[in-house]
């Protein structure tokens, strides 16, 4: 059962799209990839809301964030919230195991 989590990071004077860009710069991002039990780690950066910066945070299970909330990289993910000041508006998801219905298969072009 994988746990999703959108984060969505919201500052002033472009501040969430930097330290997007400092997570990345810094190697941060690799490293969390890395990360036993991550699935996925992605920011976005939503059209009408130039403030604004999406991450989504996927996991294997709830082990594998809380080992990550217990690592090093948390402080530094900490502090550079804080350079920015930014605030977060979060939403956590949990898998469907039994996949994407038949019904909505229709609407999907792969």
């Amino acid at each position: 059962m994988a746990i999703t989590v959108n984060i969505y990071y919201n500052g002033a004077n472009g501040n969430a799209r930097k330290f997007a860009e400092e997570m990345m710069a810094s190697g941060a991002v690799r490293d969390i990839r890395a990360e036993e039990g991550n699935l996925r780690y992605e920011y976005f950066f939503p059209m009408e809301d130039k403030e604004t910066v999406l991450l989504i945070d996927s996991w294997a299970d709830q082990h594998s964030i809380d080992a990550h909330h217990a690592s090093p990289m948390m402080e530094k993910i900490t502090a550079l919230r804080e350079k920015y000041d930014l605030h977060m508006k979060v939403e956590r998801y949990v898998s469907d195991e039994s996949g994407i219905p038949e019904t909505d298969r229709a609407f999907i072009k792969e």
